[in-house]
């Protein structure tokens, strides 16, 4: 049960602790956290034949799509161990538990991906100009079943990426990586139809190519997350106006809105009652009108009087 009380400054404080509109909820990528498991397991399966059979058939293009996935598989199974670690309860050093290692594992992920981007386009321009002799057969073969088991591991994933950042990155490497095995058996087909060897250097460009905006979306948003952005679909403006709105409300201030991790909106406000208003009732409409209307389940809200207002503008100036 939340009350609250009125101090001799004039302001509510909610007791006993800071006051919270609605209950915390899971991680989203909690949910699908087994999805993710089977999708770095066939992962795993498509690195070691693309690696092997790359090495075997001289291919840049099988060897940079599988430092693609590479990258995808270490980068899903990072973002499995954050979601381990996010499940821990909060303590008392961190209030809000570890659900921001989501947040950074997703950063790092992208910055390696940005890196692995690089060297294949300096290789591939490399075997560009001279280009090594490449065994298509091996090369089609071997693409043709990474392109089937990244379908697989697609569907996996797909029912997730809605709700999690986490789940959407590792949804998006899939689909590049799928883009990828596409992009690897066409030059491998076209090798061995033509004999054109460049054409291996061509998918390797392409490879990196498709890792490069997907991960540079993925390291803006993760970046947003830890710099505590406004959520992305929330207008500052319109939470504002709801509030104000309310019954009972005559004015707020100090409102501040971001994300904790996926799925986990918060927003706090000063919030300034007139004089018959009731304090849970408002706390009730303010929770479900902010969860109903923005997706926001994390509110904490300071109940003050005209006075208090008054009282701390007071104060301010006293200090300045």
């Amino acid at each position: 049960m939340s009350y609250a009380h009125i101090r001799d400054d004039g302001g509510f404080a909610i007791g006993p602790t800071t006051l919270r509109a609605m209950a915390h909820s899971h991680s989203a990528a909690g949910r699908h956290a087994g999805s993710l498991a089977s999708a770095i397991g066939i992962g795993i399966v498509v690195l070691v034949a693309e690696l092997v059979a790359g090495y075997a058939a001289n291919s840049l293009a099988l060897l940079a799509d599988a430092g693609h996935v590479f990258a995808d598989v270490s980068g899903m199974a990072l973002s499995l161990l954050a979601i381990r670690v996010a499940a821990r309860p909060p303590t008392g050093a961190r209030s809000f538990g570890l659900y921001r290692l989501e947040m950074l594992v997703a950063a790092l992920n992208a910055v390696l991906l940005l890196l692995i981007a690089i060297v294949i386009v300096v290789e591939a321009v490399r075997r560009f100009v001279e280009p090594p002799d490449v065994q298509p057969a091996i090369v089609a073969i071997v693409a043709a079943g990474a392109l089937i088991a990244n379908t697989v591991a697609l569907r996996l994933l797909a029912p997730g990426q809605g709700e999690s950042l986490t789940m959407r990155g590792a949804y998006l490497e899939i689909a590049g990586d799928l883009l990828g095995s596409v992009a690897v058996l066409v030059a491998g087909l076209v090798i061995l139809v033509s004999g054109w060897q460049p054409a291996d250097a061509v998918a390797s460009l392409v490879v990196a190519i498709l890792i490069v905006p997907r991960t540079v979306v993925l390291l803006r948003d993760s970046v947003d997350v830890l710099l505590e952005a406004t959520p992305k679909g929330v207008e500052l403006g319109d939470v504002e106006r709801h509030i104000r709105e309310a019954p009972g409300v005559i004015d707020v201030h100090d409102l501040h809105a971001w994300t904790i991790t996926s799925g986990m909106n918060v927003v706090s406000a000063h919030v300034v009652l007139g004089e018959d208003a009731k304090p849970g009732d408002i706390l009730d409409h303010l929770g479900t009108c902010l969860a109903a209307d923005f997706d926001i389940n994390h509110s904490t809200f300071q109940l003050e009087t005209p006075e208090h207002v008054l009282w701390e503008a007071r104060a301010e100036q006293a200090q300045h």
